[in-house]
């Protein structure tokens, strides 16, 4: 999918070349598995910022849609916090068809959501979002489809036993023990993770990250 720009009201404003730092980045995720990622490929971030916003979907909303805009918001909510860097925000979104499967919020979800993709292709949405030293906002949105074997009662419920499923879209980790669950991948496994490497490196270079 090809890399879109948002204008962001404000987003020059104080900002000058001074102020800027090609090799400064901003990482506006809590998550460790993003955080290993990024290491993984040599990227250490100046900063992590947690980004807190609303992931409400809206009303009629596709799940590639609201990937992006919630890695853009992630990004955009703690950029004024640091002016001068790139600020990075991501989202993974699990999707069988247009229903959106959240992360679990309790085991009995997490279940039913297993059920769901037993036996079946589901796709895996990744939202990019960065905020460039100027204060422009660029999104690109990665996909994935992954294909579960059958799960039977059991293996569902000794995944559920051993607590993986928890802050996880789909209620799933496919770095842990869910990897014993995947048939096929078509796609970037580091987006089934949390972050979709290539892509992600590839539109901070083009933006002008300095990456060694």
């Amino acid at each position: 999918m090809t890399v879109s720009e948002t204008a962001r009201p404000g987003g020059d404003a104080g900002r000058s070349p001074a102020d800027t730092s090609p090799d400064r980045l901003v990482l506006a995720s809590a998550s460790p598995r993003r955080l290993d990622l990024l290491r993984q490929v040599g990227i250490e971030p100046a900063a992590v910022d947690a980004a807190d916003i609303d992931e409400t979907p809206l009303k009629g909303e596709l799940p590639q849609e609201l990937v992006r805009r919630l890695a853009i918001a992630k990004a955009s909510s703690v950029a004024d916090r640091h002016p001068g860097a790139f600020v990075l925000g991501a989202d993974t979104i699990v999707a069988r068809g247009r229903t959106v499967l959240t992360k679990a919020r309790n085991a009995e979800e997490a279940r039913v959501f297993l059920k769901l993709l037993s036996g079946r292709r589901h796709r895996v949405f990744g939202g990019v979002g960065i905020i460039v030293p100027e204060g422009r906002s660029f999104g690109r949105v990665v996909e994935t489809k992954v294909t579960f074997k059958r799960l039977g009662r059991d293996e569902i419920e000794d995944y559920i036993g051993h607590g993986e499923w928890e802050g996880k879209a789909g209620g799933y980790a496919i770095q842990g023990r869910a990897g014993v669950f995947t048939r096929k991948i078509m796609g970037s496994y580091s987006n089934v993770v949390g972050l979709p490497l290539y892509e992600t490196v590839a539109l901070l270079k083009g933006l002008g990250f300095r990456f060694d």
